[in-house]
């Protein structure tokens, strides 16, 4: 989603005139989309405002502005290092006075010719115990069906192949259409591409929309379901309104209509409050499940969310731990799942000369380099835990294809 916002701020600017400077030395203006979400993308920002003060003292002319996800007290300490801080909910109205253009009228400068990510809705209601995004992004507000679908055909004309929908909870938009509706309906929509969502929470996982995408071949069986941990009294705590044994269902059902599926999620290790034997609860489910890929964070306070009131009592070293533990199991089921694909022949979308993915997101390392933006058919060789190796295939080998 911040990506997405800062192509849509460049498409802005570019638009009246402005081009990207080749660095940020050379800048007139500096625009800094930043993320509170996690301590780590805050850090690199503070590094950025010293540097960008250093050019403004040769250069004071220099413009600087910071937007994004901004907790207040982030806000607050960057209030002397830029000349502007604005809120992600007013960037659209800032960043249009600063070029003079009505900024609904102003095409995103999609940093690839043949993928774009289209936000479909943004904020989020769900108030995660741990989360800071109704914060910073504030209540769910979901785009015209209209826009969506016109930025959509717009894009499918220009020869792009692959559409990511996103969403803080794709899964929760509402406007005159559901979600697996909005799916149909841009799946409708005339053309080759490759269409998927960015992310979903488990309370909203319907089988309207499981049917939807079982029977829907542009989409890619292709799921991100973010668990957070597997013990209920965790869950509970974390305010995620389902229980494990829910989620589980929730994946049965998944694999049962999308056997292809590729699951990857999201978890948090050292809760506050989390104990060895909540974790062990955690370790079971992944060797349960048995995940693609999993996204795994050690768990810091952040301002304003009612986690930040509790003790956080787990050690950093515990965390660590417990992260090296999680990423262990990570790795063997990943390489199991991967070497599945061995000896088959799969279509795979070209990202760099010598890198691919499949249809349900397994990166594949070419052997041979291919055009990035094309389809491609590959016979799978070898996998390793975070990915695969393939031989691209002459449009004369390309019988009795994989469609994953």
């Amino acid at each position: 989603m911040n990506k997405s916002d800062s192509e849509r701020i460049a498409g802005i600017l570019e638009n009246d005139g402005y081009k990207a400077a080749p660095n940020i030395n050379g800048a007139d203006l500096v625009i800094v989309n930043m993320c509170s979400v996690r301590q780590s993308a805050v850090n690199r920002v503070y590094g950025l405002s010293e540097k960008l003060a250093d050019i403004k003292k040769k250069k004071p002319e220099l413009r600087t502005i910071l937007t994004g996800c901004i907790l207040s007290k982030d806000r607050k300490k960057m209030k002397n290092k830029f000349d502007e801080i604005i809120s992600v909910q007013e960037v659209n109205s800032t960043v249009s006075a600063i070029s003079g253009k009505n900024s609904s009228s102003i095409h995103p400068l999609y940093s690839s010719t043949f993928s774009a990510y289209i936000p479909i809705m943004t904020g989020c209601n769900n108030f995660c115990s741990y989360c800071v995004v109704p914060y910073t992004r504030g209540r769910e507000y979901s785009r015209p069906v209209s826009e969506i679908v016109s930025e959509i055909q717009r894009i499918i004309k220009k020869g792009y192949v692959e559409i990511i929908l996103l969403g803080q909870n794709v899964n929760s938009y509402k406007n005159n259409q559901n979600f697996p509706e909005l799916l149909k309906t841009i799946h409708n929509i005339p053309g080759k591409f490759w269409l998927s969502f960015l992310t979903s929470h488990p309370k909203d996982f319907s089988d309207e929309l499981i049917e939807v995408m079982a029977n829907s071949p542009k989409i890619c069986p292709y799921i991100h379901l973010a668990v957070q941990s597997g013990d209920n009294q965790i869950l509970k705590r974390m305010n995620r309104n389902y229980t494990i044994e829910q989620y589980e269902k929730i994946i049965s059902k998944i694999r049962q209509k999308i056997p292809q599926i590729n699951i990857s999620t999201d978890i948090i290790v050292g809760f506050p409050g989390e104990t060895k034997r909540q974790f062990a609860h955690t370790k079971k489910l992944m060797k349960k499940i048995k995940f693609d890929m999993a996204y795994i964070a050690q768990y810091s306070p952040r301002d304003k969310t009612d986690a930040a009131k509790l003790k956080d009592n787990v050690s950093s070293r515990e965390k660590k731990r417990r992260n090296r533990v999680l990423n262990k199991i990570l790795k063997k089921t990943a390489l199991r799942n991967n070497q599945k694909y061995i000896g088959q022949k799969v279509e795979a979308l070209v990202i760099k000369p010598n890198q691919a993915k499949t249809k349900s997101f397994k990166n594949i390392e070419l052997s041979k380099p291919a055009v990035p933006g094309t389809f491609i058919y590959c016979q799978i060789t070898n996998a390793y835990s975070w990915g695969l190796i393939g031989d691209p295939l002459d449009t004369t080998q390309n019988n009795n294809i994989n469609s994953d």
